[in-house]
């Protein structure tokens, strides 16, 4: 019986021939593993947006001003005789606010009413004069140029008259002006001047905040100006209670400083007093995302759904990171909540159930 060959030699050559057989096979291998793990469908877990909704509340500091909150200022020179009222009183429109001293300009007035009354007497005999002129001069007793003197001399007292009456007119206004009054219904919220002083005009004498036109300032940050217009209920927040508000506008001015922009609200029903501070909070009517629900691909933020049998991300370019981001998707959309993290666009997924 013959003897089998083996010599060192020889099971050198087997192995290595059986080492180039397996490294022949390896990609073919490899690629099959490949594309096995490539169609394979990734297990994720899905739920509907209404499900996993927020709607997330916001704030912002605010403060009550009134549309009125004014000094009100002589505008006359004259000595204060008399300051009616105390701080904190509630006084209406045209009520007194101070007096000040009305003997020089009823001086003055009573000037300009015997001034007047003196022309309407020159007036009355001009025109006496210009009938019996022009009576004459149909009877060719005077000349032309008597008649022509007499119609001159009564054109130019009506205009003096005319001007007297406007004098008149005047005085009467600064004797009116003796009187100081509220402009509105308001609070009394300071007293500049003592009873005795020399007011000049221009000179502040009360300070009065009216407390029926009220509205609230705040100042938000830029991305928040987009949530308001929208809000469910903006509210005041004051240490004392909550008080509805309704927006009246977003002013169309940025403040690069503070990075801000101011919004005007109103009152809805009870309000605050003026001067009050306090929060600004509403909350989004629009769903938003938790920030944990948020995916980033290709330096976008945003969310996977499911697409028949694929996944589908949406990009939400105002999402933030850290933030709920507000979707713009039916509330019965399926978004991806489990099995994420491995996911790209199109990727073949299995709902698990």
């Amino acid at each position: 019986m013959p003897r089998l060959n083996t010599s060192p030699h020889t099971s050198a050559a087997r192995a290595l021939l059986a080492g180039l057989l397996v490294l022949a096979a390896l990609p073919v291998f490899t690629a099959r593993v490949a594309a096995e793990e490539t169609t394979e469908a990734i297990p994720v877990v899905a739920q509907p947006l209404a499900e996993l909704a927020v709607y997330p509340q916001f704030r912002a500091p605010a403060s009550v001003f009134s549309d009125n909150d004014s000094r009100i200022s002589a505008e006359i020179g004259a000595r204060i005789i008399e300051i009616p009222v105390r701080v904190g009183e509630v006084v209406k429109k045209g009520a007194v606010l101070a007096r000040l001293e009305r003997t020089d300009f009823e001086l003055t007035l009573a000037r300009e009413e015997t001034a007047l009354q003196a022309l309407r007497a020159r007036l009355e005999l001009a025109d006496y004069q210009l009938s019996r002129a022009r009576a004459l001069s149909r009877k060719q007793a005077v000349s032309e140029e008597l008649l022509k003197q007499r119609e001159s001399e009564l054109s130019n007292l009506r205009a003096q008259l005319a001007g007297q009456e406007v004098a008149l007119t005047q005085a009467k206004r600064q004797l009116e002006k003796c009187t100081v009054r509220a402009p509105f219904e308001g609070i009394i919220s300071e007293r500049l001047a003592q009873v005795g002083e020399l007011a000049s005009p221009g000179s502040a004498l009360i300070q009065i905040v009216d407390n029926r036109h009220l509205e609230v300032s705040a100042q938000l940050q830029a991305q928040l100006t987009q949530s308001l217009p929208q809000a469910m209920q903006p509210e005041l927040v004051t240490s004392q209670r909550r008080y509805p508000l309704t927006l009246r506008r977003i002013v169309p001015v940025f403040d690069p400083r503070a990075r801000t922009r101011e919004a005007r609200l109103r009152f809805s029903a009870d309000t605050a007093l003026p001067g009050s501070t306090g929060e600004l909070v509403w909350r989004s009517e629009r769903p938003h995302l938790p920030a944990e629900l948020l995916s980033r691909r290709d330096d976008q933020l945003g969310v996977f759904v499911v697409d028949g049998e694929q996944a589908k991300f949406i990009p939400l370019p105002q999402a933030e990171e850290g933030r709920p981001a507000e979707v713009s998707l039916p509330t019965q959309a399926p978004i991806i909540t489990l099995g994420r993290f491995r996911l790209q666009d199109g990727d073949a997924i299995r709902v698990k159930p």
